[in-house]
């Protein structure tokens, strides 16, 4: 009769009790936490190492010291220093060699001067606004190393052929909303001018807010220009949009129509709210909000145009400029009030967008102008990679989607699919 024995289980390790033995080690020798020879980089010398010596075994076939290692055609031969930047500094290691140069290390790669990690700090930096002089300034104040400007503007134009496959992605097949705005940059062309960067962002069927592409222009749109970005959208698999939010620009209600028949175009609200500020003292603003609400949130024109008479007579005398834009915007406002309530409160959800473009105008403001237009896209990527970890450019719009859904469903009838595909 034979047992047959279960292996033993192997001893779990106390990663909190072993960083204490090397905590009360490191300040009985005297050794820092951090710095050039600190218990930081020593341990992540000491792991790089072990790594190393690991992939050399298996590329040798044999570990180290073992006599069947003998007369096998090669074999160790010495180690070479070599200083790599990781996430917290320089790190000096070894990395052992072989007597034929044959060993192709992956942890730390031949003629490899950075850590993966550091380069996705240095998107991260970039993204967030910080020139290439301010980035090698923050590498050498933090972590004591040296990154030249170039070498940060190589590690960046990485990410063009991303941003490529980032523009040219599968999309989904339906969008019950899409907005199409703008920030402004300034790019040398000849001369340093002003030039529009629009973004489109749909709302998918889950609720989801999902940045489509970033296209530039030169500020003379028509209808051509808009037509060939549709057609682009379209091509990337987007069969419908059902509203399309967009605030009159050249060419595109046109534009859109050609694409997508049965969109409605839809003035944005967004950018009148955006525009009455414009005229308006900030120390006002609180109370201007509060005095639109109603006639934007009214259940019919004419309750809206009761509360906009009484908003006129508040503030007519000390802005007329504001009651005028909305008596010349009235026409193509009102459509949005013939909307489900919920359809409206995703039309107006004016955080995911205002807080997108307030990435974009932070990641542009520091860097003046660009040199070319290539140059404003790869910034305005870097912002928005930076909002996903993913890379695509998603995130939540609405908490409370499953009501906005309905609506959706409801209003244009046999149109919306719950997975968007």
């Amino acid at each position: 009769m034979t047992e047959t024995l279960d292996p033993m289980d192997q001893p779990k390790i106390d990663h909190q009790e072993l960083a204490q033995q090397l905590l009360a080690q490191a300040k009985a020798d005297g050794v820092e936490l951090v710095g050039p020879n600190g218990l930081l980089n020593q341990l992540t010398a000491t792991v790089l190492e072990s790594a190393l010596e690991a992939e050399m075994d298996e590329h040798l076939g044999y570990e180290k010291h073992q006599v069947t290692g003998r007369n096998s055609g090669n074999s160790r031969n010495g180690r070479r220093t070599k200083t790599v930047l990781t996430e917290i500094g320089p790190v000096e290691i070894q990395v052992p060699r072989d007597t034929d140069a044959s060993f192709d290390p992956q942890i730390v790669k031949k003629r490899q001067r950075r850590l993966t990690g550091v380069d996705e700090i240095i998107l991260s930096l970039s993204a967030k606004g910080l020139t290439t002089g301010e980035i090698a300034a923050h590498f050498d104040d933090v972590y004591g190393a040296t990154v030249s400007k170039e070498t940060i503007s190589k590690i960046t134009d990485k990410v063009l052929a991303e941003m490529s496959e980032w523009i040219a992605r599968p999309l989904d097949s339906v969008y019950p909303v899409m907005f199409i705005d703008a920030i402004h940059v300034k790019i040398r062309d000849g001369q340093v001018a002003n030039r529009p960067v629009y973004v489109a962002i749909g709302v998918t069927t889950s609720g989801e807010r999902d940045i489509l592409g970033l296209w530039a222009g030169d500020g003379g749109e028509g209808a051509k220009f808009w037509l060939a970005v549709l057609t682009e959208i379209r091509n990337r698999g987007v069969a419908d949009v059902c509203i399309a939010v967009c605030d009159g620009l050249k060419g595109l209600p046109e534009a859109i129509t050609t694409v997508w028949p049965l969109t409605v175009v839809q003035t944005c609200l967004i950018h009148l709210l955006r525009n009455t500020f414009r005229y308006a003292s900030r120390q006002y603003w609180d109370e201007l909000s509060r005095d639109l609400r109603p006639i934007y949130t009214a259940v019919n024109e004419a309750a809206a145009k009761e509360c906009f008479t009484e908003f006129a007579g508040k503030w007519g005398p000390k802005y007329p400029a504001i009651v005028r834009l909305w008596d010349n915007a009235w026409s193509e406002f009102v459509p949005f009030l013939d909307y489900d309530a919920e359809i409206r409160r995703v039309i107006c959800s004016t955080n995911a967008i205002e807080s997108l473009n307030a990435r974009y105008r932070r990641a542009v403001r520091a860097r003046g102008h660009f040199p070319n237009e290539q140059a404003a896209l790869k910034c305005l990527y870097l912002a928005t990679r930076a909002l996903d970890p993913t890379g695509k450019g998603r995130a939540r719009w609405a908490t409370r989607w499953k009501g906005a859904l309905n609506a959706f469903a409801i209003t244009f009838e046999g149109r919306i699919t719950p997975n968007g595909n």
